[in-house]
């Protein structure tokens, strides 16, 4: 996998003072994946050190009131013919500068406060398609023992558990708000392991419960709230899906978005909501785009074939009639399935990066489909399974 990362962040003095802000989890991706070092400012040809720049009403200007928008701009285009040339999937930049700032950028008043907006080249990469995070991305979702990566389970991918070096295990029957007497449907176990794989501290949930069992969504999402109690501010899902014809194929997939067709929402039935400031959850990027990138690139790099889709959640437990698929199809979705949608949301309001993982077991709408057919598809597919989840953890 290939990332651009701005020098900086690596150590390089570029910085407009002369010095370098060193980030050691930056520097800790950057030594696994191929890097493309880029400094729009430097390339500007702008001296270090000189005074600091700040955008104001849609140009950058140097402390000293000298107007380097052009500058900027030149730099900006000469890091991006190197990005084309090596053609990075994924750029880590320089937080609230005027060239590299994502999503909050310095005022212009020179203040330390910040606005809403984007670095000049952060913009420029973001129209070439290209993922741009900061290094505050990479720190949020860098795995610790405080803060391990939880893993959430479906249909017949609980293998995955018996990957994880136990330091403890934990009953679902001891997780507050599970429901008492909850009994899994084949293919899921209910028994959380704390540990390791691969060295990475996890949190591996082999099974869940689901609305069409009875269940309150409330209820439904008990483990990701779980999750987030035991530190974990990073949680993967994964799931058993059909394939909607025309949109995607049997296989793996990484889920982009998400429609929620269950009629249900968690947050309208979880007493903790009423704790909380706003019971309003912003669902956009529901699934971290710096997530799903870093798994388009494991699976490109291992050669694990991976589509990637928008997932409807419906309430199940009947597969879906052809009409429903051709419904599906005209909203754009590419996978079907009965869990996850109710999760991701509570996930999203409890402010934890979120990654979508899904096994097409089955073309939707096709006949003869069952619950064991669909077990025996994420057998077939297990090893391929294995091999991403294990390569996402490693570049985290």
């Amino acid at each position: 996998m290939r990332v651009a990362i701005s020098s900086c962040l690596l150590g390089a003095p570029v910085r407009y003072d002369g010095g370098a802000k060193p980030c050691t989890e930056v520097i800790e991706l950057a030594g696994k994946v191929d890097v493309c070092r880029v400094c729009p400012e430097t390339a500007s040809g702008l001296p270090v050190p000189r005074p600091p720049a700040e955008q104001r009403e849609g140009r950058v200007f140097l402390a000293d009131g000298r107007d380097v928008t052009e500058d900027f701009a030149r730099g900006s285009e000469r890091c991006l013919a190197t990005v084309r040339r090596t053609r990075p999937t994924l750029a880590v930049l320089k937080a609230k500068s005027p060239s590299c700032g994502v999503g909050l950028v310095y005022d212009g008043t020179y203040s330390g406060r910040l606005i809403p907006g984007q670095g000049v080249f952060a913009e420029r990469l973001g129209r070439e398609g290209i993922c741009v995070v900061t290094e505050d991305t990479v720190k949020a979702c860098k795995p610790s023992v405080e803060h391990p990566v939880a893993i959430v389970l479906g249909s017949g991918l609980g293998h995955l558990g018996q990957l994880v070096r136990p330091v403890r295990r934990i009953d679902y029957r001891d997780i507050d708000g599970f429901p008492v007497g909850a009994r899994p449907v084949a293919g899921h176990r209910f028994e959380a392991t704390v540990g390791t794989i691969d060295d990475v501290p996890v949190v591996v949930y082999p099974g869940r419960i689901h609305l069409y069992q009875g269940y309150s969504a409330a209820e439904v999402t008990s483990l990701v709230r779980h999750a987030h109690h035991l530190g974990c501010r990073d949680i993967v899902f994964a799931c058993a899906t059909g394939a909607v014809p025309g949109q995607a194929h049997v296989g793996l997939g990484i889920l982009t978005d998400q429609i929620n067709l269950t009629g249900h929402n968690p947050l309208a039935e979880w007493e903790g909501l009423r704790d909380v400031e706003s019971p309003f959850v912003d669902m956009n990027e529901a699934y971290s785009p710096y997530l799903r990138t870093i798994a388009r690139g494991v699976a490109d790099d291992l050669g694990v074939a991976v589509e990637e889709g928008v997932y409807a959640g419906v309430l199940g437990p009947c597969f879906e009639t052809p009409a429903e698929v051709a419904a599906l199809r005209a909203l754009g979705v590419s996978y079907v399935g009965m869990s996850t949608v109710n999760e991701v949301i509570m996930a999203k309001a409890l402010g934890m990066n979120v990654l979508g993982l899904t096994l097409a077991a089955n073309e939707s709408g096709a006949p003869a489909v069952s619950h064991e057919s669909v077990l025996a598809a994420a057998e077939g597919h297990a090893e391929d399974f294995e091999r991403l989840v294990r390569g996402v953890l490693r570049l985290l």
